[in-house]
């Protein structure tokens, strides 16, 4: 078979793989020979990192092919029709004996060593994870190597061979085992390599290979032979000869993963008593795995369940016992890759049935199938179409002849595979069936229009193409005219009255179907040529003319059959009427109107069809006068001096438009009377409508009318009488008007002159303005009492008389003038919510603050205004719109109404209003100092609580006073204490307060004087003790000194402890160290330093006490002089309270601790 050299690169090291059953030999550095047999990998060290010329046995060639970077070097059997890749097959001469490679070297760090007692390691990977049964569902898995056509011949032939030569020597090895492979065809000659030659737990040996070459013997050492279908092991082939049995070799299995296991073995020791070779025969093992158990056949490394290992001999070709089997287990993983879907059975144009396989669980059962597609758009996005465990799915709603792409993903417990590869499917679309004939749709003169249908069997989602053939019956058979998608075709460009056959074919993207039946059709022949241009023949008259014609120069091929004259009315030609249709050249129109233009023309018609249309002739009819109008009738009711005609045009109109009309009038007398007048000419125009003035009432007028053309006047209508109405009355004569009290006046008039008809009515008009006047009256009586009017008011009024015939017009316009009167009511009283601007004695619990707007005064000023307050007497005051009503009750309502007066009387009351007086104001509550330092000052008052809610009406104003003398706020609100910050020490401060509410400010309290007490000196720092110097039970006690506080000097009192002891005062003064005598040795003194102020005219004040100092007791004599160093700087005192910082950082750490501990444990216990 093909042998393949991986040539993979790196600065040095080059690998070079020997694939199952060929031979690799290379020389080492000792210049000694190596024949390496596959698999394996060869490291090998090139010194310029190119690839050496390989030099390969006669029969075979080298080709070097470069795949992703990666050159490869194979070695093939020489034949003469074999190129691969497309070369031409590389010729290199036969090397010279021991000449192989010469630019390789081996590798001496990479090669294993050729100890026999080595413990030999193997990597079995590829294996097949555990399943529920003891052998794979799905089939044996695959050989361990693939072989193409050609090496499966080359195999076989090398078999045939092998067997040949072992014919004879079968006789004297009946002692071999049931599994060794057969001896080679060749003893071994001369020396074996003194070099093993072992890689991957693969070792082959043997003579070089052109050595055997040499001999023209077949290369068949270490020839692997492949697992036969009866079960047979893989071995190796060596030479027949034996020299030792490698005893059984100990199989142990460790790193066990789903797909792979380690196993490792000690090589076996030699059997006493042999002799010592010069150089160790080299050993290879042979590896054998069963997954069937113990009593299974075995096979090469695949998937595990039983092992075993065989000890092999290479250079004599023994095989040793096999080894103990050992059984293992694979781990479970996800399951295998799947094969790609298929399309079943039951797919259609727009279904797919997609079925697939089960791939190897690998131990663990599949629960569900992932399937993917790419909705068909293309684009290598993909998509969920399926999931679950069956192993089928139909994918309906998809369009014919379409392209969609699948791919397949299986899944268990452990996991999800990887999707297998993308599987292109097509919908199919069957060949349409023959349609049916093409059907004429029209025919013309030089085209067809064909229709057609489209086939019963094919379905609506598949693309169908149609292809129309014709038969010219020219010899030509049928041609195509059209090919597309559409169900009817126009032929063009055929000639007429010309017969064609017609045929049509479906197709689509799976083939073209049989063509329909042929179907004849016929072109129409040609029309004719238009005639001329009739002609006018004799006289127009007003409502005639003859008119003739000549027949078409073309008759198109076809006789003509008949004549058609069409008319029209006017120059537009947009309305055409027939006038005559017959065999005829000649045709006289009648019933035309005078003096109106006519359009004629002229078409004839034959078998072929309609002609072109000739010419159009104008022709103009004479006109005529026109004639009698209908008599002119009366718009609306006649006027007194007035009447409006209005009549309509003539209904014979001559053949020209109505220039002129003309109305004339004859008078007669009085109605009822026969005296006659002169007819005159009243009107003369082209409108339809007039008004004739300049008439008397009550008479009778008869019109008359007639029209007039460009021929001249037509007759006379017939009478019209019409008589005249009644006039509208006379303007009356201003009114006289009297006023009978301030609200009421009286109008009275004269009757005018009613012009010819009696007044029904009179309509009076007032108001206070000539543009607002309205009507207040309508009637026929002369006189009228008009009421409700306001006093001291001016008011216009006018009068007008209404007759039968009309309104009359208005009288001039009077005016008249009420007299005054007493004030109107006071609309509105309000309570001034923010009192007088000046209250010498306003109070709001005793007095109430009235304000109203003031009323109208009625022509008399006011002079006062007069207030109720109901059981109390009214109080008059002044023409004023404010006033304050004092001693009043508290809290209490009261009903107020006002009244206006002037000097003609007194006004109406208003309405009630209902105000009400307000509490009386809270009283000051006592003052009091409840806490004080040198800086502060709390004070209380009240026995509310400290804190007050939004909802307190009661509030307080805290005053105090300041350097000037005045007092100024520091509090205001409804607290009931307050703090006085940043104060002097021993200092008087006074203080007042003030209780307000909703019914005013209550009286300020009575001045308090509080005073601040004196400030203790400040605290002392940590003082510094040290002990003295050759003075062993004295020490000195030494702090920083305090400034006089306002001239008053600062004194000092030093207290020490010694143990557990009470503290005792041990100086007192005013200097800032004391030495202490008479200390105990082996004793713990603390110390610690207080200020004193002395006041001068007060008892002292003793400050805080200073921090702790400890001074320990000497230890030694020895360590004397540093206890002194070290004793001093003890610090504070640890029982030292800790400060309010300390405290929180504390608190804070103390939180996030718990905060961290509870964390772990719901992690630990709630999670997990």
């Amino acid at each position: 078979g093909p042998r393949v050299f991986d040539v993979c690169f790196s600065p040095q090291v080059i690998l070079v793989q020997v694939n199952p059953g060929e031979a690799f030999t290379i020389r080492r550095e000792d210049g000694q020979f190596q024949c390496i047999t596959g698999p394996a990998q060869v490291p090998m060290m090139s010194p310029n990192g190119s690839v050496p010329p390989i030099y390969v046995p006669p029969g075979y060639v080298s080709q070097i092919i470069e795949e992703n970077g990666v050159r490869r070097v194979l070695v093939l059997p020489q034949q003469p029709e074999f190129h691969p890749g497309g070369h031409s097959p590389l010729h290199h001469p036969p090397p010279p004996p021991h000449a192989h490679l010469p630019a390789f070297i081996p590798h001496p760090a990479m090669l294993p060593p050729p100890h026999p007692t080595s413990t030999q390691c193997l990597c079995v990977s590829g294996l097949l994870p555990v399943s529920a049964d003891s052998h794979s569902p799905h089939g044996r898995p695959p050989p361990f190597v693939h072989r193409d056509e050609r090496a499966s011949k080359t195999y076989e032939r090398l078999q045939k061979k092998l067997k040949e030569r072992q014919g004879g020597e079968r006789g004297g090895g009946g002692g071999q085992m049931k599994d060794s492979p057969p001896p080679s065809p060749q003893k071994s000659r001369g020396s074996p390599p003194s070099m093993d030659s072992i890689y991957n737990g693969v070792v082959g040996g043997g003579k070089g290979l052109e050595a055997e070459l040499g001999q023209g013997q077949t290369s068949t050492t270490a020839k692997q032979m492949e697992k036969e279908p009866g079960g047979k092991e893989d071995t190796f082939f060596s030479n027949p000869e034996p020299r030792l049995i490698p005893s059984c070799v100990t199989l142990q299995v460790t790193d066990i993963q789903a797909k792979g296991a380690v196993l490792s073995w000690v090589a076996p020791s030699r059997a006493e008593g042999e002799g010592v070779s010069p150089s160790p025969e080299p050993l290879s093992y042979d590896v054998s795995i069963s997954y069937s158990g113990k009593d299974g056949k075995y096979t090469i490394v695949h998937s595990v369940s039983l092992s075993r290992v065989l000890a092999v001999c290479s250079g004599q070709c023994l095989r040793g016992s096999p080894s103990e089997a050992v059984a293992f287990t694979t781990r479970s993983c996800e399951p295998d890759p799947p094969g790609p879907p298929r399309k079943a059975s039951g797919s259609k144009s727009s279904t797919l049935v997609l079925q697939w396989k089960a791939p190897c669980d690998n131990g663990s059962k599949i629960q569900n199938y992932t399937l993917q597609w790419d909705e068909g758009k293309g684009t290598g996005g993909f998509e969920q179409c399926y999931y679950g465990p069956q192993k089928q799915y139909r994918v309906t709603k998809l369009s014919p002849a379409s392209r969609y792409s699948f791919r397949l993903a299986a899944k268990n417990d452990m996991g999800i595979s990887e999707f297998s590869e993308t599987v292109d499917l097509y919908t199919s679309c069957s060949v349409p069936s023959p349609p049916l004939p093409p059907e004429l749709v029209k025919a013309g003169v030089t085209w067809l229009c064909l229709t057609w249908q489209r086939p019963s069997t094919s379905p609506k989602e598949d693309d169908i193409f149609y292809s129309l053939e014709m038969d010219e019956d020219e010899g030509y058979g049928f041609q195509p005219s059209y090919d597309g998608d559409e169900l009817s075709c126009t032929v063009k460009n055929l000639h007429r009255s010309t017969k064609y056959k017609f045929r049509v074919a479906a197709y689509n993207t799976e083939g073209k179907s049989n063509p329909s039946q042929v179907a004849e059709f016929t072109t129409c022949p040609d029309r004719p040529g238009g005639p001329c241009r009739p002609v006018i023949r004799g006289r127009v008259l007003p409502n005639s003319f003859r008119l003739a014609w000549e027949p078409p120069k073309d008759n198109g091929g076809a006789e003509v059959t008949k004549y058609v004259v069409e008319i029209s009315e006017g120059l537009s030609g947009v309305s055409w009427e027939l006038a005559y249709s017959g065999p005829a050249m000649e045709h006289v129109c009648e019933g035309l109107k005078p003096g109106h233009s006519y359009q004629t023309r002229v078409y004839c018609m034959s078998e072929g069809g309609q002609s072109p249309l000739s010419e159009t002739l104008q022709v103009q009819t004479p006109a005529v006068p026109p004639g009698q109008c209908q008599p002119p009738r009366v718009v609306g009711k006649p006027k007194a001096r007035e009447v409006q005609l209005r009549w309509g045009p003539p209904c014979v109109g001559g053949g020209s438009p109505v220039s002129v009309y003309s109305v004339e009038v004859c008078g007669a007398g009085p109605q009822g009377s026969t005296g006659q007048e002169e007819v005159r000419e009243v009107y003369q125009g082209s409108e339809v409508d007039c008004t004739v003035g300049s008439l008397l009432p009550g008479r009778t007028y008869s019109f008359r009318l007639r029209a007039a053309n460009k021929a001249g006047y037509g007759p006379l209508s017939e009478h019209c009488e019409v008589t005249m109405g009644p006039g509208a009355p006379e303007p009356c004569k201003a009114p006289h008007i009297t006023c009978k009290s301030p609200t009421v006046a009286v109008v009275s008039w004269e009757a005018p002159a009613c012009n010819g008809g009696v007044i029904s009515e009179y309509r009076v008009e007032w108001g206070a303005a000539q543009g607002t006047m309205q009507v207040c009256f309508s009637g026929a009586s002369l006189t009228h009492e008009v009421k409700g009017l306001l006093p001291a008011t001016n008011y216009f009024c006018r009068v007008q008389a209404v007759n039968v015939a009309g309104v009359g017009l208005f009288s001039e316009a009077v005016l008249c003038q009420t007299p005054p009167s007493v004030p109107a009511a006071v609309s509105s009283v309000h309570e001034e919510e923010d009192g007088p601007p000046t209250p010498p004695l306003y109070s709001p619990s005793t007095c109430l603050a009235v304000g109203w707007e003031p009323p109208c005064d009625h022509g008399a000023e006011i002079s006062s205004y007069l207030i109720d307050l109901g059981e109390r007497q009214s109080i008059s005051v002044g023409p004023v719109t404010k006033y304050i009503i004092q001693h009043l009750q508290p809290d209490t309502s009261y009903r107020i109404r006002i009244q206006a007066l002037n000097n003609l009387g007194s006004g109406p009351f208003s309405h009630t209003f209902k105000l009400k007086t307000k509490p009386l104001p809270p009283q000051p509550p006592r003052l009091e100092c409840t806490a004080f330092s040198h800086q502060t000052l709390r004070l209380k008052w009240g026995d509310g609580p400290a804190k007050a809610t939004p909802s307190d009406a009661l509030q307080y104003q805290l005053q105090t006073e300041d350097k000037r003398g005045r007092f100024v706020s520091l509090y205001r609100g409804p607290c009931h204490t307050h703090k006085v910050q940043r104060l002097n020490e021993c200092t008087s401060y006074m203080f007042r307060i003030q209780a307000f509410n909703e019914a005013g400010q209550g009286p300020f309290s009575t001045v308090y004087t509080f005073t601040t007490p004196r400030s203790p000196p400040a605290p002392i720092k940590a003082p510094r003790v040290e002990r003295v110097e050759d003075m062993s039970s004295v020490c000195e006690v030494s702090w920083e000194p305090l400034l006089p506080m306002k001239g008053d000097p600062i004194i000092y009192t030093v207290q020490s402890m010694m143990g557990n002891s009470e503290y005792k005062q041990v100086y007192k003064g005013s200097a800032t160290s004391y030495q202490m005598p008479g200390l105990q040795p082996n004793s713990e003194y603390r110390f610690r330093v207080c200020g004193i102020r002395q006041c001068q005219d007060a008892p002292e004040l003793s400050g805080p006490y200073s921090p702790t100092v400890t001074l320990s007791p000497q230890r030694s004599e020895l360590s004397a002089g540093s206890v002194s160093s070290v004793g001093p700087r003890a610090g504070a005192d640890p029982a030292r309270p800790l400060t309010d910082e300390q405290w929180a950082a504390l608190i804070i750490m103390l939180c996030a601790v718990i905060s961290i501990l509870i964390a772990f444990i719901i992690q630990y216990f709630v999670i997990k």
